[in-house]
């Protein structure tokens, strides 16, 4: 009896042990094939850590509800994936969406959403989740919102498959479906805090954030694509210039990006740094009021500005500058023309030509803020050459330099526009510039009325043509970006990275 009592218990213990054993295989097993459900288990990913100092650290991450271009540069293409996205040439690459197709009418979008996505919890990211987020940014009306234009419905007849359907044609949809607006969300995350914390699909997540100061960023090993070559990317918030250069050049960060002239020109040569320049959609003009009880709503008198103002020579003088303008649309922007030669340098033709107007020019007001001051006096200096008109430059506070520009008190003023397809703005004859010219609006119109994107680019080549030659502002030069790096640091983008600046093939040697 002993005997056989002994016998049932080696077998009770035997049949557990194998039980427990059976259980930690399946785990082990559901692990492995199944990783993308418990993110970073299998793969914490390298140990190199990067840092990198800005001077914009956004107060939120919500970049739904505010528009935040810190807070984009930062998340774009790191924390969250959109779907569509850009190359350092700005021009559409596929994102969340691999594929996407529009109707000769360009009223209908079909988009193929990758199969096999996650969101950084584990969720499963598809076409269900495309629509439920841009449903949401109608129904809550996110930040630039608009710039979907006029959606009839969204609909995802399938997991894999969006269709967008527009009610009138918007040929700069896709382009919005690159940036904030064409982030995927999870419509599982539930109450998610998105001021202090991100659900997204892309090769980062959200370590620590404090509004104003830092933000850490970890790596994702759930992370569908090419996984992140680094294990932690953390940017520092600078007051100044000065600190920000001194914690690169110390060696207290990595990388300061972007960087302004001044920083990048100080680490040139520098031992141990790299400086790199890159292009951008930032244009400098010198912008002109036209409301009617302002003089610069006369053609003539604008011709005559933009004859007198050397802009090349001021383009060539910037340190900041990658070549002269000429019109509303940069290099990298869809319809592109250069348009530098309309209005060359020409005191004989200026001279004609004032002597036109006789006392009619007498005065005109230049308000700038403190940055523009430099350039604002030259341009002072070139329209003073002559004994009419003369200049009353004033260099104003950025409070007072608002509502300036919105009370329209002003009619000559130095700034810059950062933004594809941003020269609609000149077709709005209740923006800053008071410009209303027909003309120049049905050229715009009939830019917006394209049903695909080589009809556009064509179409705001003639629009801007108009615009320029009928002078509704000067627009000076293309503003260029600069990064300054560590040596030990390869795979950062250098153009466009003022907003945004994916960092997943950042590489520590």
């Amino acid at each position: 009896m002993h005997k056989s009592r002994n016998e049932w218990l080696r077998w009770v213990v035997f049949l557990v042990v194998a039980a427990v054993l059976s259980a930690l295989v399946w785990v082990c097993w559901s692990v492995i094939t199944r990783s993308h459900s418990i993110p970073g288990l299998l793969d914490s990913g390298p140990d190199t850590k990067v840092s990198v100092g800005i001077t914009d650290m956004p107060q939120s991450l919500d970049i739904r509800a505010t528009a935040s271009a810190s807070a984009e540069r930062l998340l774009l293409d790191n924390v969250y994936e959109t779907l569509l996205t850009v190359d350092q040439n700005n021009q559409l690459k596929p994102g969340v969406a691999t594929d996407w197709k529009t109707s000769d009418d360009g009223l209908t979008y079909t988009l193929t959403i990758a199969s096999g996505l996650t969101f950084s919890n584990g969720h499963t990211l598809d076409a269900g989740d495309v629509v439920w987020s841009l449903q949401q940014a109608i129904t809550q009306k996110y930040a630039d919102v608009d710039d979907l234009g006029d959606l009839k419905s969204v609909t995802n007849p399938n997991d894999s498959t969006v269709v967008i359907t527009l009610a009138q044609t918007n040929p700069t949809l896709l382009r919005a479906l690159s940036g904030r607006l064409g982030i995927a969300y999870d419509s599982e995350a539930g109450d998610a805090d998105y001021a202090k914390q991100a659900v997204g699909s892309g090769p980062f997540t959200v370590g620590k954030f404090t509004p104003g100061q830092s933000l850490t960023l970890d790596y994702n090993g759930g992370y569908h694509g090419t996984k992140a070559h680094v294990g932690t990317v953390t940017f520092t918030q600078y007051s100044d210039e000065t600190s920000l250069a001194d914690a690169v050049s110390e060696g207290t960060i990595d990388m300061a990006a972007p960087a302004t002239t001044t920083v990048a020109s100080q680490m040139n040569g520098k031992d141990g740094l790299t400086v790199t320049e890159g292009a951008t959609t930032d244009k400098v003009l010198l912008a002109f009021n036209n409301n009617s009880d302002s003089i610069m709503s006369d053609q003539n008198v604008r011709t005559t500005f933009r004859y007198l103002i050397d802009s090349a020579g001021i383009a060539a003088s910037q340190s900041d500058s990658s070549g002269a303008l000429g019109g509303p649309i940069s290099p990298l922007e869809p319809g592109y023309e250069d348009l530098t030669g309309l209005f060359p340098h020409d005191m004989s033709k200026t001279q004609t030509m004032t002597s036109y107007f006789g006392p009619y020019l007498t005065t005109v007001d230049l308000v700038v803020t403190a940055q523009w001051q430099p350039m604002a006096e030259t341009i002072k200096q070139q329209i003073e050459q002559l004994p009419r008109p003369s200049v009353n430059l004033e260099v104003v506070s950025d409070e007072e330099y608002v509502k300036r520009i919105q009370d329209g008190t002003w009619e000559l003023t130095l700034m810059s526009m950062n933004g594809t397809d941003d020269a609609g703005t000149f077709a709005d004859p209740n923006s800053i510039f008071h410009y209303n010219h027909a003309e120049v609006q049905q050229a715009y119109a009939d830019a917006r009325a394209a049903t695909n994107d080589a009809d556009y680019a064509e179409k705001m080549k003639v629009y801007a043509r108009k615009l320029s030659e009928d002078a509704a502002s000067n627009w000076l030069y293309t503003r260029k970006c600069f990064t300054v790096a560590s040596t030990k640091l390869s795979g950062y983008p250098a153009a466009l990275i003022d907003q945004r600046m994916p960092l997943a093939d950042l590489t520590v040697k």
